[in-house]
Parts: structure tokens; C-alpha cells; sequence
């Protein structure tokens, strides 16, 4: 098959990109502005188009697949339909995977790449070769985010925005947690309650002679009382206290910092339990886990430690801000903080505030919020800036600066025995390059 995609840059599509060339199929993607994703396909073996135009589309290919965030008007898009080539959006084409696979799909509003890379590791370790498609590289993968397996074991990362996670049929779910994220879709964090509660309940009501029987099991995080746990399922929880010894055991084994690591660890744990994976080689693989792709990436540790890191929530800017701390207990530690998105930052803008003005860092600097394509609104646009969420905040040590003032600011007042935190989802990370 001839397979085009639309928004290639995108972390799932470019996955699912990849899991179409494992299979023969000739791949060619599209996006509106060259990316470290989309020169990482194009090294794959993915024909790749930076611009959107029509004549990105031949008549001969079979399927375009295109990213939720894609409008109607997309001239590619338009022109496929001209052709008549069949259009599935990102979200429809895994759930269609998603058939074909045992599927083990991880959701909640933080901590599911981390989840399902972990996850796919002790996978991997057990001898059950699993196929993944996660929302960030896995440097146990060869820094993808796709693994290509031959069992029938699949681990996808499910994401709840635009509802999308409606379209898959798993056969185990694991939920990390559930919070006020995506308002700019949802609009009340009730609605994200009700899309969690609607996934959930598209496990398999039945078991069956599948490998641990497990079909319709439901793994959730019981510290999360916001997660809503529809009549008869299936469920197994987990937790991080610190009471629960396999809880201290995965504290002390794990590379990766922070006690939101630990219950990402323990949902794991479940989840292999389930599959009949020996705890020996549980811990053993969660012990080898070296971690992700800007998920608390330490980039440089020398005289200055540098860290690239995705968090752009409140709740996964403290979760980080504290493993920073727990690591770096006598260090001076500085933060460069670029918001992801202005309706995110208009909706969550006292969480902003309150998460800045607790958090135990020692330096702040926020920059200009990044605008996320198809998803901003003049009016919000207006209403919000790092300006004004740096007013709110209202301490000595947190400052608005603009981005291109940032890299000699910091070469000027950071100490060599500094570390320095590059924070957000945008293209912030690019500066981490810089140290």
C-alpha cells in the first residue's frame, strides 16, 4: 500500500508512520515546519513534505491518515478526498490496530509515555516482543518511539484529547491518573471525567484463554480518587507508599527520579503480574529503565547539569520540580519555563500560580507561551501572556524574560555546580542545546 500522513511531526502519527514501514507498506508524511520528528522519519525511510500543498497527494496512494489537529480545509486533505482516497483520522487508524492486537493501552492526564515505555520494557525483557507506539523515544528502542514486534502483544499510549481513546478496543487499561487537562476541548474537568468513564467501559466484559486470561481488566491508581471506576470491571490498583515494599524496592532500583515514578513503576508491576511475568524480571527490567525523551532527560552532568524535561501541567511541573529537589538536595537549582499553549494557561492560570509560587527552586525564568496550531483563540490570546501569569506570581525569584534574551542571561548568572531545568512541551527544548 501507498500510505500518506498528514502532521508526520506529530509524536503518535510519526509512530504510526513507522509501524507501517515495518510492514511493507511504501510511507510518505507531511507537516508544516521541519522538526527533530520529522527528520527522524525521513532517516526511517518516510518521503517527507515540509509545507502543506495539494500536490503532496498522487492519485495512486491508497490511505491518508491525518492528526486530529488537521482542519477540514487542509489542502491535502481536500485534495485526497478529491481523489477519492480513503481518510482516516490518527485516533481511527490505531483503534484500528487495536483490533488485530492483544492491546494493553495506558491513559491518564501525566505519566503514560513514561508508563507505557516502562511497560513495554519489562515487555521486551520477558521474551513477549511486543509492538509499541508511545508518545515520546525510548532510548532502550534506539530513541523511538515505536518498537515493531511479532507476538500479538500490542502497548499503545492513549491519549484522552479530542476524545480519542474512544476509538480503541484494549484488552487491559492502565490509568495513571486523571486531571484538569485538555479544557480547551472539554471545557469542564466533569467532561474528562465522563471521557475517562466512556473509555473504560470499552474493555471486553469476558475473559478468554488469552495469554493470563485477562481479557477486560481495568488497572488504576487508587491515590487517585478523581478517576471514575464504572459497575463491574475488572480491576486491579496500585499506589506509592512507601508502605508497600515493592514500593520501597522500586525507589531504590529506579534511575529515574520522583515519587510519581515509583506509582508509574507500580502500575507496571500490575500489568506484568497479570501477563504471569515473574517479579525477577519485573525488577530487573524497571532497574535497567533508563527513561524517555525530555521526561527528566539529564542532557549534560559535569560541573552544570542540564535538564530537558516536558512537563507543561501544574501537577507534572511539581511532580518534577520535587524530583529536582529530592535529587539535588544542595544545589542551586534554576528553571526556564515556557507555557504550552494559551487556552491550557487561561484555563489552569491560578494552578500556574500557586505551582510556581510553592515550588522550592531557587530561579524561574518564564518565557512566551508557545502556540500550538488549530488549537488557540484570538480572544484567549489577548486575555493571557507570561507577562501577566509572572505578576500573578508576584516573587523576587521568578522572571519574565523573552526567549532569544534567555541564553546569555544564563551563561552570564548560572554557577557551574548549577542545575538548570529546560522545561515545556514546546519548542523550549531546543535551548537545553545550547549547554
Amino acid at each position: 500500500m501507498k500510505i500518506h500522513l498528514i502532521g508526520i511531526g506529530g509524536i503518535g502519527v510519526s509512530a504510526l508512520a513507522q509501524y507501517y514501514l515495518s510492514k511493507g507498506h511504501k510511507v510518505s508524511g507531511s507537516d508544516l515546519v521541519c522538526s527533530e520528528i520529522t527528520e527522524f522519519v525521513k532517516q526511517k525511510g518516510v518521503k517527507t513534505f515540509i509545507g502543506n500543498s495539494a500536490k503532496n497527494i498522487k492519485k495512486d496512494f491508497d490511505l491518508v491518515v491525518f492528526s486530529p489537529a488537521v482542519k477540514e480545509n487542509n489542502k491535502e486533505l481536500k485534495q485526497a478526498k478529491k481523489y477519492k482516497i480513503k481518510t482516516i483520522s490518527y485516533p481511527k487508524a490505531l483503534g484500528e490496530l487495536t483490533k488485530e492486537y492483544y492491546t494493553i493501552a495506558v491513559a491518564g492526564a501525566h505519566g503514560k509515555s513514561t508508563t507505557a515505555a516502562m511497560l513495554a520494557l519489562v515487555l521486551e525483557k520477558a521474551g513477549l516482543d511486543p509492538t509499541v507506539i508511545v508518545g515520546t523515544k525510548v532510548k532502550e528502542f534506539n530513541n523511538s518511539n515505536f518498537r515493531a514486534g511479532k507476538s500479538k502483544l500490542l502497548v499503545i499510549e492513549a491519549c484522552e484529547y479530542d476524545s480519542s481513546f474512544l476509538y480503541y478496543s484494549p484488552k487491559i487499561i492502565v490509568v495513571t491518573n486523571v486531571d484538569k487537562e485538555h479544557l480547551d476541548y472539554f471545557k469542564t474537568f466533569e467532561k474528562v471525567q465522563k471521557a475517562f468513564h466512556d473509555f473504560i467501559a470499552r474493555l471486553a466484559s469476558t475473559s478468554n484463554a488469552s495469554r493470563g486470561g485477562c481479557d477486560g481488566v481495568l488497572i488504576y491508581n487508587k491515590d487517585d480518587h478523581n478517576i471514575p471506576i464504572p459497575e463491574n470491571s475488572r480491576i486491579k490498583t496500585f499506589g506509592y507508599s512507601l508502605e508497600q515494599p515493592e514500593a520501597i524496592k522500586i525507589k531504590k532500583i529506579l534511575q529515574i527520579p520522583g515519587m510519581h515514578n515509583v506509582s508509574n513503576a507500580m502500575a507496571v508491576l500490575q500489568a506484568a503480574r497479570i501477563l504471569e511475568i515473574p517479579d525477577e524480571i519485573i525488577f530487573m527490567a524497571l532497574s535497567d529503565f533508563k527513561g524517555t525523551w525530555r521526561r527528566f532527560e539529564i542532557l549534560k552532568q559535569g560541573k552544570l547539569t542540564v535538564i530537558s524535561d516536558y512537563a507543561h501541567h501544574p501537577s507534572e511541573i511539581s511532580a518534577t520540580l520535587r524530583a529536582a529537589r529530592e535529587k539535588y538536595k544542595n544545589k542551586k537549582i534554576w528553571c526556564v519555563f515556557q507555557p504550552h499553549q494559551h487556552q491550557r494557561t487561561h484555563y489552569l492560570f491560578n494552578d500556574f500560580v500557586k505551582t510556581f509560587q510553592e515550588a522550592r527552586i531557587d530561579n524561574f525564568i518564564i518565557t512566551d507561551i508557545y502556540d500550538v496550531a488549530g488549537r488557540e483563540t484570538k480572544k484567549i490570546n489577548k486575555d493571557v501572556s507570561s507577562e501577566k501569569l509572572v505578576k500573578k506570581i508576584n516573587k523576587e525569584n521568578v522572571v519574565y524574560m523573552l526567549l532569544d534574551k534567555i541564553e546569555k542571561y544564563l551563561k552570564e548568572n548560572i554557577a557551574s555546580a548549577d542545575v538548570l531545568i529546560i522545561m515545556g512541551a514546546g519548542d523550549i527544548y531546543k535551548l537545553a542545546d545550547k549547554f
